[in-house]
């Protein structure tokens, strides 16, 4: 099984791209019936894309706007897990 070494995130333009697939990513990761290999391919992804969004926050690419969105949206990700653990 050889895994892919680089991954291309030259598709995404703008940190919502990238914010709106690591979105995507969670949800399917935390499907129950996932195989493993898939789980690591997309867990690659979200690291390829982690870093892009990095270097969009690093250049001021990324608006206000977008940057409240996904610390609202990382919040709400914490409450929903934090209220799903009790």
């Amino acid at each position: 099984m050889a895994r892919r070494n680089k991954i291309d995130t030259s598709s995404y333009q703008t940190f919502a791209d990238v914010s709106s697939r690591l979105d995507e990513i969670v949800k399917e990761v935390r499907r129950k019936d996932i195989p493993l290999e898939s789980s690591l391919d997309l867990f690659d992804e979200a690291i390829a894309l982690g870093q892009k969004a990095v270097d969009f926050v690093d250049t001021d690419a990324a608006t206000s706007e977008e940057l409240a969105r996904a610390e609202r949206d990382g919040q709400q990700e914490e409450h929903d897990k934090d209220g799903s653990a009790s």
